[in-house]
């Protein structure tokens, strides 16, 4: 499994909305409104074998009230 964080922009207003649907799709494994430019961060673990780009648009980036993110993939440096 590889590990990515998601930061999330969502529409004004809709931020609790999207994130009970992100919760509720079981993709992420934990996940938290923050601050700054993006409203939510996303902790989601990758099943080997699974491309990052598609796993991530087929099961979370289509969701309603998602206006941009931007994902951070991670590597075992130690």
């Amino acid at each position: 499994m590889s590990l990515v964080f998601v930061q999330i922009r969502c529409t004004p207003g809709q931020t609790y909305e999207v994130a009970n649907a992100i919760w509720d799709r079981e993709v992420v494994s934990e996940l938290y409104s923050t601050s700054g430019d993006f409203d939510l961060m996303a902790k989601v673990y990758i099943p080997e074998g699974e491309d990052t780009g598609h796993y991530l648009a087929s099961r979370l980036f289509d969701i309603t009230g998602i206006q941009r993110t931007l994902t951070t993939m991670t590597f075992r440096a130690f």
